[in-house]
């Protein structure tokens, strides 16, 4: 199980840090990746970090201000969101998966095994 908490108003260009609980696993083995999803629009992958060697994915709208890590000791993977933006405003959420590597590329898959309910994102003015 995977659990996120972390989400908040902000005004543009804050910062938020969302934190991916995990439960029942480690995440150092596991492919751990965050996506949100806007009302009225489509799921949306946002990040990635890969097992064991935490190879890094980000799509290009978050790319330069977003930062995926790990915490192995505490079973925890972050998102630290700085330069918000009002389009980042969205429902959050972790899962177990998201990515593959293949052919030297770490790549969004959308596929996950599992997934927490979510947490809001709201940013504004």
């Amino acid at each position: 199980q995977v659990a996120e908490s972390g989400g908040g108003s902000v005004q543009p260009g804050g910062s938020l840090t969302l934190s991916c609980a995990a439960s029942g696993f480690s995440t150092y083995y596991y492919d751990i990746g965050w996506f949100r999803q806007a009302p009225g629009k489509e799921r949306e992958g946002v990040s990635c970090i890969r097992g064991r060697d935490g190879r890094t994915y980000y799509a290009d709208s978050v790319k330069g201000r977003f930062t995926i890590s790990r915490d192995n000791d505490k079973n925890t993977v972050y998102l630290q969101m700085n330069s918000l933006k009002p389009e980042d405003t969205a429902v959050y959420s972790c899962g177990v998966g998201g990515c593959a590597y293949y052919g030297g590329e770490y790549y969004y898959t959308g596929r996950y095994d599992s997934w927490g309910q979510g947490t809001q994102v709201a940013v504004s003015s």
